[in-house]
């Protein structure tokens, strides 16, 4: 019988979903994932392909999948290889995770697959390939990561108007986040106004928190060491005060009034990257309604062992908001530090998917032979 006093629940119970920055299929094969559904209350699974390079790059858990593959079709190439084992693997997540959809109304029980990160500056490309994701997977209750670059926005509105649900990735501004939300809210109008349903649309815009301290703190080192570990989470206290706003307006009762559910905000990027902050510093002071937190494996155990459950993410506002304005005057520019992190992202990911392409290249090779 699951734990009434494990953290994990109590965060749901709270109002912010809980969801796993993790797949494997080890995860899918041993059970796993079921019990972190049963004793955890789990309502989410995201991936991305820094997640998946570990996971089938080092480890055989794939072998089997590989070989089948390979046996049905020897000229499929490293990225048609790396598609047809992440589809079975969040298929089967989602398929474990079904429950929690039914349960929550379709708010929760949702797995996210990633378009390929190098099409991250491609509308037309992301466009294509959410598309052929989207009907490969086949499950009402899987989200299309497109990341929320300049050239992801029209991407995020044409498959919101399409009905397909999208995790927006790689936010790191308060600004980039109204874009993302005003082309969520374009492209449900969109869909409304041509009489198609908007009742069963989920959305999320992934807001991630650690970097922007990672990048931050070496500057402030010197000018404000006060504000150390300080500004990740003021950023995101701002961002939600916006989502308020954004969802709290006229022109979302509207939508709301025909079936709409706002686009919530996902704290990625949870993890404390800096040894010296608290492992949970991240989750515990991000706490709040209508949110999601998705955590790392560390993290997630970490939760739930002794992770402290409070509404903290609406306290201190005006704070955050005067730490934010304290960059300015000692010369930082967030928004080009986000534009920054931005960058970096896209290129952490366009790396570990070619590192995972040229493992299951290897990987098949050995296999062939």
């Amino acid at each position: 019988m699951a734990n009434p006093n494990n953290p994990l629940r109590k965060l749901n119970a709270a109002g912010q979903s809980v969801w796993c920055d993790n797949i494997h299929r080890a995860m899918l094969t041993s059970g796993g994932l079921l019990t972190m559904i049963e004793d955890d209350d789990l309502r989410g699974v995201t991936s991305n392909p820094a997640i998946f390079d570990k996971a089938i790059g080092t480890s055989h858990a794939y072998d089997a999948l590989l070989e089948r593959e390979l046996e049905r079709d020897r000229s499929q190439s490293p990225r048609d290889l790396f598609f047809a084992l992440a589809i079975e693997d969040i298929r089967d997540a989602a398929d474990a995770m079904r429950p929690v959809y039914e349960k929550t109304g379709g708010v929760d029980g949702m797995v996210s697959l990633e378009v390929s990160p190098d099409l991250a500056h491609d509308t037309e490309a992301t466009l294509r390939e959410a598309r052929e994701l989207h009907a490969r997977l086949g499950r009402p209750n899987v989200m299309i990561k497109v990341p929320g670059t300049r050239a992801g926005l029209p991407a995020i509105e044409q498959l919101t108007a399409e009905g397909i649900n999208v995790n927006v990735t790689l936010l790191f501004s308060v600004e980039r986040y109204a874009e993302v939300a005003e082309a969520y809210l374009r492209g449900l109008e969109r869909r409304l106004a041509q009489g198609q349903p908007i009742d069963r649309i989920a959305s999320v815009a992934s807001f991630f928190i650690s970097r922007v301290d990672t990048l931050l703190d070496p500057m402030l080192a010197e000018t404000r060491p006060d504000l150390q570990g300080r500004i990740a989470i003021a950023n995101a206290k701002l961002a939600y005060q916006r989502y308020k706003r954004i969802y709290g307006g006229e022109r979302f009762e509207a939508l709301r009034a025909a079936g709409a559910r706002p686009q919530r905000l996902l704290w990625a990027s949870t993890g404390a990257k800096n040894p010296a902050y608290p492992e949970l510093l991240y989750v515990e002071e991000l706490i709040g309604p209508e949110t999601v937190s998705t955590m790392p494996p560390a993290t997630y155990e970490g939760f739930r062992e002794a992770g402290t459950v409070a509404q903290t993410l609406e306290q201190d506002v005006a704070e955050a908001e005067r730490q934010v304005k304290a960059l300015a005057e000692v010369g930082i520019d967030l928004a080009a530090a986000a534009d920054r992190l931005e960058q970096e992202g896209v290129a952490l990911f366009v790396k570990a998917f070619t590192n995972l392409l040229h493992h299951l290249e290897a990987k098949a090779a050995r296999l062939a032979a």
